[in-house]
């Protein structure tokens, strides 16, 4: 029986779930199986988007008669001509023998080299730029090459704002049930397998994905339907980030992955070591065995850390089997941008540490750590000093720039100017919810009232910053960032501090604040008149010791004291900004026209 999802009132996902495939392109292992996504368009003209693979055929053809519902198939549009996309062609052209190919000549060629040359003369061929109109929508066409065949297209709605993007965004994994990022926790339960998808399918072709990033700025998308894995039609500016930081090669975690292939434990005991060594140096660390873990995990994990150490023994005077396939994979992906390091063991003759080397030389753009840790049969104690030294050479370009995780704890229930930057201008508000989530990954969350501007500019750009006030902080910053609204004057004006910025180009306050934290919003949940935003921490950086600035001492010493009037009339003081309500009772819906608190954060004086 048909399984089909509304995408829209107009478009329909008429694809399918396989969950008994257990290696996807036979070589990665898909243990929640994977999703072959194919829409379909209901307008003057019906357009179906891509096909599936054989696997799924039956349900596939269900949907596509279930939705069409008795109406002519007008066009098939091909973007990607790999067969998970296309097995199923030939038989739906048997079914629907009047509808037209749309796709380009170099998907012609594809077409002709798998079905044969009398498949169909039915064509419409597409280039760069090429407009199909279906009534009130209109298809335009992108020429996405090397992401990841040669022939890839993509196309773009301009009525739904939709970017059918091939096999660029996609994710292992069957769909549950959900068909949208937002009906799960995609960045909690799915972006390792984005990720994962990402650099082992596409990941090699960085170049051609910024190519296509820069075309894709220039469209106005709402919504992202790729060909595997969820559709995307919220926070699209974070999926887009993550894509440019794989595709420009930019590591997400400043930490280290360490990857080691050992025999009899000696090799993995230094490997540990050293781990250990950089942890109490205050980074993060990721191990994997290379002869457990498949090669396609410690791909994408490469991508992800900023410093990557490789430990072998010496096998057959070579690397050791599974490192080496490892290695030459990594190689085989362009990865760039790494600080690597390498440690050797030998029994007789260690030589693996200059062959691994070798493997990543030609590799553009990376750091090599030029010391080799050589190990003869097993680690002894003469050489904790070279594991030390190592551990302080990877540490120092990690924690120059970012300072210890225990800058988090300076966070208290207290006090805070939250700042985002939109386009040019920057604007800030006081917020008192700010809490750490997760120690790995970082992650914290901010409530922010949806009356402040502060908050519209994060939806929008998914980004910010944390200034974690200190009790110095005098109550004339309180009026400038909690009693007027971005919206109709600049927050900054006439501000008296130094006009500093973060590494996300948004501004922080310099004085009067023991640090700042960079954040950038992974999910968000709606709390009616808050929303609170969950981020990954980019940036955390002390400014100074001072005690920070808790919510009781700033009503204590800070806020100024509001005084009683003696004329029997009853008054209503707000406990954050001390603005004055005149009444006998607050009504139950009363909002400060100050900061925006609401009656629970009003006292009777």
């Amino acid at each position: 029986m048909y399984c089909i999802k509304k995408i829209t009132d107009d478009l329909d996902w008429v694809g399918a779930n396989d969950r008994r495939l257990a290696m996807f392109e036979g070589v990665y292992s898909v243990p929640e199986g994977v999703s072959y996504n194919s829409y379909l368009l209901h307008d003057e003209k019906t357009v179906l988007f891509d096909t599936v693979d054989r696997a799924v055929g039956k349900i596939f053809f269900e949907n596509i008669a279930k939705s069409l519902d008795g109406k002519k198939l007008d066009y098939v549009v091909i973007h990607h001509m790999e067969p998970d996309h296309s097995a199923t062609l030939a038989e739906l052209l048997l079914r629907y023998p009047n509808v037209t190919i749309v796709c380009s000549q170099k998907i012609k060629v594809l077409i002709n080299q798998f079905f044969g040359t009398d498949l169909t003369d039915k064509y419409l061929i597409v280039n760069e730029g090429s407009i199909l109109k279906t009534g009130i929508h209109e298809l335009t066409f992108v020429n996405a090459p090397m992401v990841h065949w040669p022939e890839v297209l993509m196309s773009y709605d301009s009525y739904s704002k939709i970017l059918f993007s091939a096999d660029a965004f996609g994710c292992f994994g069957a769909l549950n049930g959900a068909i949208f990022a937002d009906e799960v926790d995609f960045y909690g339960d799915y972006i390792d397998e984005a990720r994962r998808y990402y650099t082992n399918i596409v990941g090699k072709y960085g170049q051609q994905v910024q190519a296509v990033l820069k075309k894709a700025s220039t469209l106005d998308i709402r919504m992202i339907c790729p060909l595997h894995g969820f559709v995307h039609r919220k926070n699209l500016n974070l999926f887009i980030d993550k894509y440019d930081k794989w595709s420009s090669y930019t590591p997400e975690v400043k930490g280290v992955m360490i990857a080691y292939a050992s025999v009899y434990g000696d090799t993995e005991n230094i490997a540990e070591i050293l781990a250990s060594k950089i942890v109490e140096r205050g980074v993060t660390v990721k191990m994997f065995d290379v002869s457990v873990a498949h090669s396609s995990e410690i791909v994408s994990e490469a991508f992800k850390y900023s410093h990557l150490v490789f430990a072998s023994t010496t096998y057959n005077m070579g690397v050791f089997i599974t490192m080496d396939e490892c290695l030459r994979d990594i190689a085989a992906h362009n990865l760039q941008n790494r600080t690597i390091a390498f440690i050797e063991n030998g029994s007789w003759a260690p030589v693996s540490g200059k062959l691994m080397k070798e493997i990543i030389a030609p590799v553009p753009n990376n750091t090599i750590i030029e010391n080799v840790i050589t190990v003869k049969s097993a680690p002894k104690e003469s050489q904790i000093n070279d594991i030390e030294l190592l551990a302080d050479t990877i540490s120092s370009t990690i924690i120059t720039e970012f300072v210890p995780k225990n800058q988090l704890f300076n966070a208290t229930y207290g006090l805070y100017v939250l700042t985002a930057k939109d386009g040019d201008k920057d604007n800030g508000c006081i917020i008192n919810t700010l809490m750490q989530i997760t120690d790995n990954p970082l992650r914290i969350m901010v409530s922010v009232n949806k009356n402040n501007y502060t908050h519209d500019i994060i939806m929008r750009t998914g980004e910010f910053n944390v200034s974690v006030l200190n009790k110095e902080t005098p109550f004339s910053v309180f009026e400038r960032f909690g009693f007027v609204s971005g919206k109709t004057v600049n927050k900054f004006e006439g501000c008296q501090c130094a006009e500093v910025r973060s590494t996300n180009s948004i501004r922080y306050l310099p004085d009067y604040t023991n640090g700042y934290i960079s954040g950038k919003v992974v999910t968000t949940l709606d709390c009616g008149t808050h929303t609170i935003f969950l981020a990954d921490v980019t940036e955390k950086v002390n400014l100074n010791g001072t005690e920070s600035l808790t919510y009781s001492y700033y009503q204590d010493n800070i806020k100024p004291k509001t005084a009683k009037k003696n004329d029997g009339k009853k008054r209503w003081v707000c406990k954050v900004c001390g603005y004055v309500y005149d009444g006998e009772e607050l009504p139950k819906d009363f909002e400060c026209p100050l900061c925006h608190h609401g009656t629970d954060d009003f006292e009777l004086i």
